[in-house]
């Protein structure tokens, strides 16, 4: 990993300008789920991982609160990660169909994962200013991801952030609606899809299947 990435994730682990954030990841670390009572939880704010020379880009909203709090990786340990790795892998972006420790192995191929927010939100629900003070962290992972031509967002939430993103930082006043698997052209010729999200209530209402994510997955590397 390159000097500036250690910088910005170092700076990220170590950010305290949500007071609320941090003192709800705190409290998750104490009251464990019963599966995890003997883990020693991360705890503090998750940065991305994966490869620094990308050309895809998947972001999420927020680590979970038993998944990347727990583990101090993205997607790492929860069903929604369980369900992304298995299709990553099907897609040939992942070298394992798992993800369940920061040390276990896995590898992304020219595929960087991350989250708009970088500590889990209590009822999942950010609130404004916290969505600001991670649009920094956001953005500067956006300008080292030199190589990156592709977005795609996992979950309206995730898409309708990114978008405000641009906004606020380049001439974009589209509307963009999210419907899972459209490309839309940003102002910096990235690509933005949109996917609906890999949560365990999707997945069994059967609004998202291996086979649709695995589809979606394999047009944004035609992309690329």
């Amino acid at each position: 990993m390159s000097i500036k990435f250690k910088k910005l994730n170092n700076s990220i682990v170590k950010c305290k300008s949500c007071p609320r954030l941090i003192e709800f990841s705190k409290k998750i670390s104490v009251k464990k789920r019963k599966q995890n009572m003997k883990e020693t939880y991360w705890a503090k704010p998750v940065t991305g991982f994966g490869d620094i020379n990308a050309k895809l880009l998947i972001v999420g909203l927020a680590p979970a609160a038993h998944g990347g709090t727990r583990t101090g990786r993205a997607f790492t340990g929860d069903k929604s990660g369980d369900f992304l790795f298995n299709c990553l892998f099907k897609a040939n972006i992942s070298n394992r169909s798992t993800s369940t420790h920061i040390d276990d192995g896995l590898k992304l191929n020219k595929t960087y994962i991350t989250n708009i927010l970088k500590c889990v939100p209590p009822e999942d629900k950010p609130l404004k200013n916290e969505l600001i003070n991670c649009s920094t962290f956001f953005k500067n992972e956006l300008i080292l991801l030199k190589n990156l031509k592709v977005i795609i967002a996992l979950g309206k939430v995730s898409f309708d952030n990114c978008i405000e993103f641009y906004k606020k930082n380049y001439h974009f006043d589209k509307k963009l609606i999210f419907i899972h698997g459209v490309k839309y052209l940003l102002p910096d010729n990235k690509i933005l899809i949109p996917s609906y999200h890999p949560s365990p209530r999707n997945v069994n209402r059967k609004i998202i299947n291996t086979q649709k994510m695995v589809s979606l997955l394999k047009k944004a590397k035609k992309i690329i």
